[in-house]
């Protein structure tokens, strides 16, 4: 077993998918990082997140893994781009959904699809990613089990699977332990929301050929619409493995029954082997606060909602990312006082919407669906399916067509952006060597600057005006004095309707900073912007010293 260091610049609490995106982010940026998990190794009993949407992708290509993940995913992104409603896995057809989250591409709007993989599949990817990053240690079979901070810095309990204790201080811990979080709780943060009544029971399964009997051809997944077992299922390979969640039915009564519950979904004997089963209920729940002094909280331990729609997971690996470079950038000393005040500031009003939209898509579920005569024969079923048709279409498209939400959510009331049209994410552009515009993004800000020669000098008094290439000798000498890394791009004048300015300056984690001609107020003060300088953190860094335990 590893030992633990006496110190690091950030601990991170979970090594799940989004504790593993944080070490990584801070990892490619030269920051120091142990990660905190119990589990030895990763559990496939559970595939939990299956859909790796496009957002999520998009980091994945940054951090140069995409294509590595798709190797591993057990369905090929080819498969099927389909959702299938029906009475049963051999019973009737009632409606489908074609080119569904995020599967097929949209013009030049994205660089990478969606991605279908469970969770497992993704985190095993992530594991040895961190391990393969020099700053990165990541250390299992042990929990944290206590902290406590002060201005400058955290002191963390850490014991290990036979209970011996060891202390590590760290400038800055994230809580990326779930649930259950235990920073969460020593931080005194409390979840707020509703929390569903109605049970659910999930499980895997194995039923060797059972693909060859969908009569409904390959698909993402089929919902299922009958008395026996309204759910939905899905296959995670395409040999024999199967995952099915069954609404409205209790622990008890689906370990009971759960050969049951699969014939009703297949809609007729299966020989099949239950693999694991997973019993939950929705949240739909937010933290009162994500942060106390150097202690911040990321994924599931920040915030919770029902799994419909696929946003959970990679809800959580935004919070990563956003975390990871703006505490690179302070650990590097370019970022200021002010930069962490961004990450509620930014993160919260994103993780209000997907936890609405998820809770607007758990009211509507196939028990929801159900109408009577739905699988009988003749013209009262047919007349029943043509209802259920209609009904689903209406209440469950936007359920599996919302890139609007997983790509359009900007951080436009950020203390960290400049203009009211900025803090959304940088359109996406082909190059004309073929590049995605991301490829061509620097690893922190990067100025991309359309025609710059064929702007006059900078001669005028600061305003939006029409400098050019002043304005960018301005900005990259601002930045140079500040210690701020910077890369300018230059790109044909075509693009500049795209981009609605000539100048446009990008942050690490592909949002706009800013756009226009040159900064209101100078460039210096532009820089100090994005960077958080210039401003007091609202949080303050001392705490009230007390020791809280999370052995209690």
């Amino acid at each position: 077993m590893s030992v633990l260091p006496a110190s690091t610049q950030v601990l991170i609490c979970g090594g799940g998918p989004v504790g593993l995106a944080a070490a990584i982010e801070l990892g490619r940026r030269g920051i120091d990082c142990v990660v905190i998990e119990p589990r030895e190794a990763v559990s496939h009993a559970r595939p939990r997140c299956k859909t790796v949407n496009v957002r999520t992708m998009e980091h994945l290509r940054r951090w140069g893994i995409a294509d590595r993940l798709r190797e591993r995913a057990p369905l090929p992104v080819s498969w099927s781009q389909d959702i299938v409603f029906c009475t049963s896995l051999t019973g009737f057809e009632l409606s489908r959904f074609t080119g569904v989250l995020g599967l097929v591409p949209e013009g030049d709007r994205f660089p990478e699809v969606g991605q279908q993989a469970p969770q497992y599949v993704l985190e095993e990817l992530l594991r040895d990613v961190a391990r393969e990053l020099p700053g990165v240690s990541l250390l299992t079979g042990r929990r944290v089990a206590g902290l406590e901070q002060d201005e400058h810095e955290v002191e963390v309990t850490v014991v290990d699977a036979v209970g011996a204790a060891g202390r590590i201080a760290a400038e800055y811990v994230l809580g990326c332990d779930g649930s259950r979080s235990a920073v969460r709780a020593a931080i005194g943060s409390q979840y707020v929301g509703e929390h569903a009544l109605r049970p659910n029971f999930g499980m895997v399964f194995s039923a060797p050929g059972l693909l060859d009997r969908a009569a409904h051809g390959p698909a993402v997944q089929y919902w299922l619409l009958n008395r026996t077992t309204p759910g939905l299922m899905g296959p995670i390979d395409r040999d024999a493995t199967w995952w099915l969640i069954a609404f409205g039915v209790e622990r008890e009564h689906g370990e009971r029954e759960a050969r049951a519950l699969i014939d009703g979904a297949v809609g007729a004997p299966t020989e099949a082997s239950v693999l694991s089963v997973d019993p939950w209920t929705a949240r739909m729940q937010l933290v009162d606060r994500a942060r106390r002094g150097r202690v911040l909280l990321a994924g599931d331990a920040a915030h919770l909602n029902p799994p419909f729609g696929g946003h959970g997971l990679n809800t959580g690996i935004g919070d990563a990312v956003d975390l990871g470079w703006k505490l690179a950038a302070i650990l590097r000393g370019w970022g200021g006082p002010g930069l962490l005040d961004g990450y509620e500031a930014e993160r919260r009003p994103v993780q209000a919407a997907v936890i609405a939209e998820a809770a607007a898509n758990n009211r509507v579920l196939a028990t929801e669906l159900m109408t009577a005569d739905i699988d009988a024969a003749g013209a009262s079923g047919e007349r029943a399916r043509g209802d259920a048709h209609t009904a689903i279409q209406t209440a469950k498209h936007a359920e599996f067509h919302a890139l609007d939400l997983v790509l359009d959510l900007g951080y436009g009331d950020s203390p960290l952006t400049v203009g009211d049209d900025a803090g959304g994410r940088l359109p996406h552009v082909r190059l004309v060597d073929g590049r995605s515009i991301y490829d061509a993004l620097g690893p922190d800000l990067t100025l991309l600057a359309l025609d710059d020669g064929a702007w006059p000098a900078n001669t005028s008094d600061g305003d939006d005006d029409d400098r050019g290439s002043g304005a960018v000798r301005d900005i990259e000498r601002a930045a140079a004095e500040r210690g701020v890394p910077l890369r300018v791009v230059r790109l044909p004048a075509e693009l500049r309707d795209r981009y609605g300015a000539p100048l446009v300056l990008v942050r690490p984690d592909q949002h706009v900073a800013w756009r226009g001609r040159s900064p209101r107020g100078g460039p210096g003060q532009l820089i100090d912007r994005v960077r958080g300088a210039g401003r007091k953190s609202s949080e303050p860094r001392s705490t009230d010293g007390v020791d809280r335990s999370l052995d209690r």
